[in-house]
């Protein structure tokens, strides 16, 4: 194995435990690397509680990534039996239960958008496992005995739980059954080490205490930091539309990527790309481009990278010769007469009816480069509208279609 470790530490948080331990006498993370005779296991677990998967998510995978082509073998736990509970990391309040069909369709979808990151291919280099070969069969007596691996009070340290209780928000029993579960998964699959993003270092060590107390070898835990949206605030999530999703197209995502704030760009390419970091342009305008082809191609190959550049130079310059790169909304779903602030709502354009309005008005919102400033502005059939190009501020677009 290399010696080389700067694939270990680039994008990552913390290394624990990063000192010889009683579980680990003689070794650190990077002796036990060096020193093993047969690849170690890496374990990854995701909860297919959704549909779609963005570049914040993509951030821990990356890292099993390195592991794989440092010649260790990736264990990626679906969590299929775990996703029915859902995790209450970060979680205000208890997580909506998702039926066996539900998570089956979309750990079906996760997988399909993980290939353009991880080894799929080579053999003994990663492993897909579903959690539910272990935990749909444990009986009472064997969730008693996990139970009273914890106290409560171990549980309410857990940085969600006790926000909850300070709150008297209500916890649910089956809630604390969560870190238990996930930390059966390092038991089951022998995991050597564990990946989560910060927000997951209770869990990895409740994965390491549950290792001890059925006489295997703990785990270390690696922990990556949690990705800042587009919006250079808050961490990039759906909800607060700061996020550029794996599945989403070309032009989308480069336009997204190409707007990053400036303070936060250094971080995007550590955490999103393997670029060298200490050869990056120095104008932050090219760094900003180079940060959108890059992700792009990785996701989408580099000819379409390219056509998506292009794509989102001749939009911003009011041009639409390129407008066959763009995004499509099909009129199908839309009942007419049509309001042009609900169709700006509806094609995901605008967060809601009144933001069109207020973007129709503020001069923000072309049709086929020609400003709308109408707010009553309505069209009578799908023809007045099919094949062009709705677009509000600089960034955002989509090619109407039949």
């Amino acid at each position: 194995m290399s010696s080389d470790f700067n694939w270990l530490y680039r994008g990552t948080t913390e290394i624990f435990p990063n000192q010889p331990d009683s579980d680990h006498p003689n070794e650190n993370l990077e002796q036990r690397l060096l020193q093993s005779e047969t690849p170690l296991r890496v374990k990854l677990g995701i909860d297919p509680t959704g549909t779609d998967i963005h570049l914040g998510h993509s951030i821990p995978v990356r890292k099993l990534r390195a592991f794989q082509d440092a010649g260790h073998t990736a264990v990626l736990i679906i969590g299929d039996f775990t996703a029915q509970i859902g995790d209450p990391t970060g979680k205000s309040e208890v997580r909506k239960h998702l039926t066996p069909k539900e998570v089956e369709a979309n750990a079906k979808t996760y997988l399909d958008q993980l290939r353009p990151i991880l080894d799929f291919d080579t053999p003994g280099r990663l492993e897909i496992r579903y959690n539910s070969e272990w935990l749909k069969d444990l009986d009472l007596s064997q969730i008693l005995e996990l139970l009273a691996t914890m106290t409560v009070g171990q549980m309410l340290a857990k940085e969600g739980f006790a926000e909850r209780y300070e709150k008297d928000q209500p916890i649910y029993l089956h809630e604390f059954m969560y870190p238990l579960m996930q930390g059966y998964d390092s038991v089951a699959v022998e995991a050597d080490v564990e990946l989560g993003g910060t927000d997951q270092k209770f869990n990895i060590a409740v994965g390491r205490d549950l290792q001890r107390y059925f006489k295997k070898r703990p785990q270390f835990g690696l922990l990556t930091p949690i990705l800042i949206g587009t919006d250079g605030v808050q961490k990039m999530s759906k909800s607060l539309n700061n996020y550029v999703g794996l599945k989403e197209d070309a032009l989308s995502m480069y336009s997204k990527l190409e707007k990053v704030p400036d303070d936060q760009i250094k971080t995007y390419f550590e955490l999103l790309t393997n670029l060298p970091l200490d050869q990056l342009p120095e104008n932050p305008r090219d760094c900003q481009k180079l940060l959108g082809l890059e992700v792009t191609t990785h996701y989408h190959g580099k000819d379409v990278a390219e056509q998506a550049q292009k794509s989102a130079l001749s939009l911003v310059s009011g041009q639409t010769g390129e407008a066959a790169a763009v995004p499509e909304y099909s009129l199908a779903e839309i009942e007419f007469p049509v309001k042009l602030f609900y169709l700006l709502n509806r094609t995901g354009l605008c967060a809601s009816s009144g933001e069109g309005r207020r973007q129709i008005k503020g001069g923000a919102v072309r049709l086929n480069g020609e400003k709308v400033t109408d707010i009553n502005a309505e069209f009578e059939a799908a023809d007045e509208l099919t094949g062009k190009t709705l677009q509000v501020g600089k960034k955002k677009f989509v090619r109407l279609v039949a």
